[in-house]
C-alpha cells in the first residue's frame, strides 16, 4: 500500500481523516453559529445534514482502509523507526482514548441527528424537542471535539514523531 499523501508513513485514507479532523471543529462552530446566532434553522438543517454524511462516510471508508492496511499494527509498521515499547504502550493508551470518545461520537450523533430528523418539524424552527435537541447537540460537538484533538494527537505520535 502507498504512503499518505502529507509525507508521512501512514495511508491516503489516515491523512484524509487527519485533514477532515482540522476541518470538522471550525465546520462544527460555523454550524452552531447559523443556529445559535442567526436563527436559520434551514440553514443549520442542511449543514448538519451533510457534516452527518461525510463523517459516517469517512468513519466507514476509514475502518475499511484500517483492514486493508493491517490494523493500527500494519500502518505503525510502516514506520522508519519502530517504536520503542514505552512509546508503544503510550501510544496504545492514547488510541484506546482516542477510540472510546470515536465510539461514542457515532453513538452520540447519530442519536442526535436521529431525533431531529423524527422530531423538528418541516420547515426546521423551535418545537417540544427542541431543549432535548440542544442537549444532545452540545454533547455531540464536545464528544467530537475530543474526538478530533484525540484522533490527531495519535496521528502526531504515531506517524509525525519520528
Amino acid at each position: 500500500m502507498t504512503d499518505g499523501f502529507l509525507g508521512y508513513h501512514t495511508s491516503p485514507m489516515l491523512d484524509i481523516v487527519a485533514c477532515a479532523l482540522v476541518l470538522v471543529i471550525p465546520l462544527l462552530v460555523v454550524n452552531v453559529a447559523t443556529v445559535a446566532l442567526w436563527k436559520n434553522y434551514r440553514l443549520h438543517r442542511w449543514l448538519q445534514l451533510m457534516l452527518t454524511i461525510v463523517l459516517f462516510l469517512a468513519v466507514g471508508l476509514f475502518e475499511i482502509d484500517m483492514r486493508l492496511q493491517g490494523g493500527i499494527a500494519g500502518i505503525l509498521a510502516k514506520r522508519p523507526r519502530p517504536l520503542s515499547t514505552e512509546e508503544l504502550a503510550s501510544f496504545m493508551t492514547l488510541l484506546r482514548v482516542h477510540l472510546v470518545f470515536a465510539i461514542s461520537t457515532v453513538f452520540v450523533w447519530g442519536a442526535t441527528a436521529w431525533l431531529a430528523y423524527r422530531r423538528t418539524p418541516t420547515p426546521p424552527g423551535p418545537s417540544s424537542h427542541s431543549r432535548l435537541h440542544k442537549s444532545l447537540g452540545w454533547l455531540s460537538a464536545l464528544d467530537l471535539t475530543a474526538t478530533a484533538v484525540t484522533g490527531l494527537l495519535v496521528y502526531y505520535r504515531g506517524f509525525v514523531v519520528p
